[in-house]
């Protein structure tokens, strides 16, 4: 089995933030997930780093376009090293092999008759690279991003996305390709209210692709980036890896780019004659103090704090487990700190500290061969069926619920058994017991936060390995396993 999942590429004018964060990290969370249930997994990431505003941002600079896309390139890569990012590509619009690929399915469209030349008046947010509809043309102010937008009036390029409106209307409806299910109305009605003909070449635009045409224009920038998903996997130039790998399975986004990545997309595929992909899933916002986190209103929080304050697994923890993939939720250090002090402290570190306590007071630090309570194996299985179901789902909240149902029943249970207890009875079955309940979480926990399992695993005896592969929960070791050094895990944050 195969699963190819991707990220959008993010825009060079800015360094990371968690909306960037946020969207890598669950993709990388579904990646080792698939990789665990032992699957061929291609993930793609990158930086988009074309187009009028970047232009703008490099000269406001004092550097070239090129110079602040490798910078800015570089600091979306050491983020992502950083964050414990598993990417098998980072793509970056700038690379020859993409730029080729880009001007190869122009051409391949425009001998199909699927472009086509003609004039565009109207509106041009420069800010989201975009041909914006204004209601109020005495105040020309974009929709979306609500800054000025600038009136064009140019000889382009057009891609006949209105010609596959009825198509696109069938295929949401009767498919799964926009996700979450309730986003799925939100985009019919924008494209039952017609969809228009869209340019994708620029007369002004210096910073872009060149068209492989006579007259001198470049793409447009977004036709530009989404082209990305199928460069990225040997489109026209490595056919096996292309055929092993496409369609994508799951692609996921941020809502603030639904119409291009569920309405232009799937239309240029079609156009190509290619299959679409499974799933478009399209998250929600971190929202600061009742407001969308955004560079102008200065509200954007930067992953650094809290990596550095907390540590890189509570930040990836905290952004799939506090609301429901989709939903917009509040980001706030109050409830980070809430979540960190009361799952990763009070729950899971607890659990691992007073258990290798008691392994090295009562067995000298040897876990004690013998029976195992089986509800251990029993309440794993079922927890491995649902989390699985949840995740597959791309419901990561849901799923690590889950996972803490046995969490809590491993406190409950040595709270239950107090083996602490000079007339405690079936002191080795509870140790040996809680052992492998610790195990199996850290494996249904390692998609999540797979350094702070790896360490954890390397304290009770077990070697990465161990821990990688979903089908070694229901594993039982022979002999006897040593405990190494132990540490506290996750302090608690006052």
């Amino acid at each position: 089995m195969k699963f190819y999942i991707t990220t959008p590429l993010y825009y060079v004018n800015a360094e990371p933030h968690i909306g960037h964060t946020y969207t890598t990290v669950a993709a990388d969370c579904l990646a080792r997930f698939y990789r665990m249930k032992e699957w061929d997994v291609f993930f793609l990431t990158g930086t988009d780093e074309h187009g009028q505003k970047i232009y703008e941002a490099s000269q406001n600079e004092g550097l070239t376009p090129i110079e602040l896309a490798d910078r800015i390139s570089e600091i979306f890569k050491n983020m992502w090293k950083k964050m414990n990012i598993s990417y098998d590509r980072f793509i970056r619009t700038t690379e020859r092999q993409h730029q080729e690929v880009v001007k190869r399915i122009f051409k391949i469209l425009l001998e199909k008759g699927e472009l086509y030349k003609g004039e565009y008046v109207g509106f041009y947010c420069i800010h989201c690279e975009s041909y914006v509809d204004i209601e109020d043309k005495s105040k020309p102010i974009c929709p979306d991003c609500k800054r000025p937008v600038s009136e064009i009036s140019e000889t382009s390029y057009f891609f006949r996305l209105s010609k596959y409106q009825t198509l696109l209307e069938n295929i949401i409806k009767n498919s799964e390709i926009v996700k979450p299910e309730f986003r799925k109305n939100e985009v019919l009605n924008f494209v039952k209210s017609g969809l228009t003909d869209i340019s994708i070449t620029r007369k002004n635009v210096v910073w872009g692709i060149e068209a492989p045409i006579n007259e001198k224009y470049t793409i447009y920038v977004w036709f530009d980036a989404l082209l990305n998903y199928l460069s990225g996997i040997g489109y026209l130039y490595d056919e096996e890896t292309f055929k092993k790998y496409w369609p994508a399975d799951v692609q996921l986004i941020g809502k603030d780019i639904m119409r291009f990545h569920h309405i232009i997309w799937p239309a240029l595929l079609l156009a190509l004659d290619l299959p679409l992909p499974k799933k478009i899933f399209a998250h929600g916002w971190w929202i600061s103090g009742k407001e969308k986190m955004s560079k102008s209103k200065g509200n954007v929080i930067s992953p650094e704090y809290y990596i550095n304050e907390y540590g890189v697994d509570p930040f990836r923890y905290f952004l799939l487990r506090e609301i429901p993939f989709g939903m917009d939720g509040e980001f706030s250090e109050e409830n980070f700190k809430k979540r960190y002090n009361s799952d990763l402290v009070n729950d899971f570190s607890n659990l691992l500290n007073r258990s290798l306590n008691l392994i090295e007071k009562k067995f000298d630090g040897y876990i004690p061969e013998g029976e195992i309570d089986e509800r251990i194996f029993e309440m794993s299985d079922e927890i491995y069926k649902k989390y699985s179901e949840r995740i597959e789902n791309i419901s990561f909240s849901e799923s690590i619920e889950e996972i803490w149902k046995l969490v809590i029943f491993l406190n409950k249970y040595l709270d239950e058994k107090s083996p602490w207890k000079e007339k405690s009875y079936d002191v080795e079955k509870t140790m040996i017991s809680i052992f492998y309940g610790i195990r199996n979480l850290l494996i249904f926990l390692n998609p999540f936060i797979p350094q702070t399992c790896e360490k954890v695993a390397e304290m009770i005896g077990l070697e990465k390995k161990e821990i990688e592969k979903f089908e070694n929960f229901k594993i039982k070791y022979s002999g006897r396993i040593k405990i190494r050094k132990r540490e506290i895990i996750f302090q608690r944050k006052k």
